[in-house]
């Protein structure tokens, strides 16, 4: 087998996501013939870093032996048994661990497919705890600007980037929008911790005003991922936790890809107020199974839980379902993620490496069409500007990040930008060595993007 012909079986067949299918004529989809910790081999051989962890998915390198082993110990025993009525050990054990890891007062785990399904779940299972409760005027939800939360309706709904959701507005349910706290947008000599502790004055405006019809508002924590990684200051958590305890309405924290470890701890929610905040409904998914396979867990209270524990007569009973919740290899895979973060102290590591990121890079904040370098633990993201002085975007017809795309590949690196935006969220196993190589070639990628 050869690049070419699996390109043309691919192109004869294959629908790709988030893709102009139009754009292969000109860049075609890159076959993988095989992985091995950050490396992605072609068919040609020709090696790639995976600095994107798969679409941030891979935090322990691909073909992690420990999870392969795990993985095919669990395929000998069980492959899968449905979820309601039945039960197994993989999916016991994996949400005792999820529950002692996840912030105090996180009781119960539900199984689903995906992030977007992670979502679906808080979002119904909010809507339908206040009616079991009698309070059956709460209907609406409030989210951030610039938010993303997956591509079902419901997760798309209480999105808010036009890209993924202007064409489907007719089909959506209407939330309420509370600006986001975006340090981006911060006035020059604000501190992150100033501008989102001023920005939340917009959601409790909102809160006050809407919370008798507000089931819950959903947010990822510090992080706005496809929003082009958009980051802020912990204080807006904490904000919003204790305005949400006062007017009586939900917080969703959607760490489906901020959890695992990317923002510094294993969860964001970790990082606000002393110890942490604990939402009601916490997502997870990305990360949980290390890039393995779906899996997607939503947590929440044990109030919420009682909710819905009743006679069956009374029809409040939660149905809603997958036809593989809860998959025992899914289940082992988040099993064998979890062991590897204890095994290599991983959040330890991860600090280290962090940090390694941000002086890499450092030297591209001084480059006159990058706006602003930013960073949260594992993340980091570099804005390309037309003009540094205003901030004034490339036109977006112009396609600058794919530049920077199609010039790291030549370098043996994947950085696939959002927008004009180029990230770096690589998998855990990376060495300081590999990331001086991502920063030199996103150097060079950019300076040939802008020169054209």
């Amino acid at each position: 087998m050869t690049n070419d012909e699996l390109i043309r079986r691919d192109l004869a067949t294959v629908w790709h996501p988030c893709t102009q299918m139009k754009d292969t004529e000109t860049l075609a989809p890159i076959p993988i013939r095989r992985g091995e910790g950050v490396w992605l081999e072609d068919f040609d051989g020709n090696r790639y870093i995976d600095a994107v962890s798969s679409w941030w998915v891979n935090i322990f390198g691909h073909a992690n032996p420990a999870i392969n082993d795990r993985i095919k110990m669990q395929l000998d025993t069980l492959e899968h048994v449905m979820l309601a009525g039945f039960s197994h050990e993989p999916a016991v054990e994996l949400a005792e661990r999820l529950i002692a890891a996840t912030p105090a007062g996180l009781t119960r785990a539900f199984y689903a497919d995906n992030g977007s399904a992670a979502v679906e779940v808080a979002l119904k299972m909010s809507f339908h705890y206040w009616r079991n409760t009698g309070h059956g005027d709460k209907t609406r939800f409030i989210n951030l600007s610039n938010s993303y939360h997956g591509e079902t309706l419901g997760a798309l709904a209480v999105g808010d980037v036009a890209l993924y959701k202007k064409t489907y507005e007719p089909l959506l349910l209407k939330p309420l929008t509370a600006r986001g706290p975006d340090c981006y947008h911060r006035e020059p000599g604000v501190s992150w911790a100033e501008h989102s502790r001023a920005v939340f004055a917009d959601m409790e405006a909102l809160l006050a005003e809407h919370a008798h019809e507000t089931c819950a508002v959903i947010v990822e924590p510090l992080l706005q991922c496809a929003g082009h990684m958009r980051m802020y200051d912990p204080v807006y958590l904490e904000l919003l936790r204790e305005a949400c305890d006062r007017y009586g309405v939900h917080l969703i924290a959607d760490e489906i890809a901020t959890g695992f470890g990317r923002t510094g701890t294993l969860f964001a929610c970790e990082q606000a107020g002393e110890g942490g905040i604990s939402p009601d409904f916490m997502c997870v998914s990305k990360g949980l199974t290390a890039g393995y396979l779906p899996l997607s867990v939503t947590l929440t209270t044990e109030d919420v839980y009682r909710a819905f524990y009743d006679d069956y007569a009374n029809m409040s009973a939660f149905l809603h379902s997958h036809s593989y919740t809860g998959n025992p290899l899914a289940c082992a895979a988040a099993l064998a993620t979890l062991d590897e973060f204890e095994r290599r102290d991983q959040i330890t590591v991860n600090r280290g490496l962090a940090t390694h990121m941000a002086n890499a890079l450092a030297p591209l904040a001084e480059h006159p069409n990058v706006a602003e370098v930013r960073q949260v633990g594992m993340v980091a993201a570099v804005e390309l500007v037309a003009d540094k002085a205003t901030r004034t975007p490339f036109d977006w017809r112009e396609r600058r990040g794919l530049d920077v795309y199609r010039h790291a590949l030549t370098r043996g690196a994947l950085l696939r930008p959002l927008g004009d935006v180029i990230y770096f969220m690589p998998p855990y196993v990376i060495t300081p060595e590999q990331i001086d190589h991502l920063a030199a070639v996103a150097a060079e990628g950019i300076e040939r993007a802008v020169s054209t």
